[in-house]
């Protein structure tokens, strides 16, 4: 297997003054059921997913049978699989979440830090409050991983890598992707990330993609987490978010997903394909324009959306408002 940086190409480019002033290198897969279908850099990349990977992660809540046994919606999946701004929605239905199994913001493990959404940031200072763990962005995920372990009775330390919790989600990790983790690291929220190829992860997004209802408890699972993120993408991330915004322009055709340090992932039901990409230096704006360029290309986004120009070849702009620059996809890329 191959390190991140082995083979990367240029994904995309700041553009000011005419002139080229930062490249951004990195990978992208597309993948269907046979496999690769498109590749740009190296599919051996061995990456980790972060937060991009939480519909698998949340399989076990379904698999188990913990859902059900809760009566979950697809409004909880969704938040199970989301990075959220920590803004109101996304803090009370946590809240309520923990409290109707009988639980509290304290049996979280996730860490508390200072919510993205600002209207929430600004209530919590004029309130001179500290933030609390339902503002983390994986709360909802959190939530979903304290019902499965009620659910089996297993011990409170759920992010240890060796409870029951995260082996079941090592496997179902293994078994979508096709390949063995190949090591893991804890990931910002203190859950086990698991690395993995690019060209898996893809594999395991083409899984879900074409993953059918009655089609066995696996497909049954992935099937519902899909159709619960794109039904709820306020959930899924946030308002200006581009993971919300973009599955928006789809109209809930596509699921995507983001992961820190510039991963992202889609799944795309009607193409039967998935996607998987990495920015190596982690940045946002990169990853951001690549997402969107290659929804474009399979023709599932339209170029001409608002949501879609936010992101790609976005105009560039100071504190005046004049343009200095712009974001441009890499000649080769997309």
């Amino acid at each position: 297997m191959a390190r991140v940086d082995d083979g990367a190409i240029p994904i995309a480019e700041l553009w000011r003054g005419g002139v080229v002033e930062s490249t951004h290198l990195g990978h992208a897969v597309i993948c269907d059921a046979k496999g690769i279908v498109a590749a740009w850099g190296n599919p051996a990349a061995v990456i980790f997913p972060r937060s991009s990977c939480k519909m698998i992660q949340a399989l076990p809540l379904i698999e188990t049978g913990a859902a059900a046994a809760r009566g979950l919606t697809p409004a909880h999946l969704a938040l199970a699989c989301a990075s959220h701004q920590g803004a109101h929605l996304h803090v009370e239905m946590a809240s309520r979440w923990i409290a109707d199994l009988g639980l509290t913001e304290a049996d979280l493990r996730c860490g508390a830090h200072e919510p993205h959404d600002r209207e929430e940031r600004d209530r919590l200072i004029r309130a001179r409050e500290a933030p609390c763990q339902l503002h983390n962005n994986c709360s909802g995920k959190h939530s979903g991983f304290l019902t499965v372990v009620q659910h089996l009775k297993a011990g409170p330390e759920y992010v240890e890598i060796d409870h029951p919790l995260q082996l079941a989600i090592r496997a179902a990790t293994e078994e979508v992707t096709g390949e063995t983790a190949a090591g893991w690291g804890i990931d910002g929220c203190s859950a086990p990330n698991f690395a993995m190829t690019l060209e898996a992860l893809a594999r395991g997004m083409a899984l879900f993609a074409n993953a059918r209802e009655g089609a066995g408890a696996r497909e049954n699972a992935m099937h519902r987490l899909t159709r619960a993120m794109a039904a709820f993408p306020e959930l899924v991330a946030g308002e200006g978010r581009a993971c919300t915004e973009l599955m928006r322009a789809m109209d809930g055709r596509v699921a995507i997903k983001t992961g820190a340090e510039a991963v992202f992932v889609a799944i795309v039901p009607e193409k039967g394909m998935g996607i998987a990409l990495k920015v190596l230096d982690g940045t946002a704006r990169a990853s951001e324009a690549a997402i969107a360029g290659l929804l474009v290309k399979l023709g599932v986004l339209a170029a001409d959306h608002p949501a879609t120009v936010r992101r790609l070849n976005p105009v560039q702009r100071n504190w005046r408002g004049l343009a200095t620059g712009e974001i441009r996809l890499a000649p080769g890329f997309g």
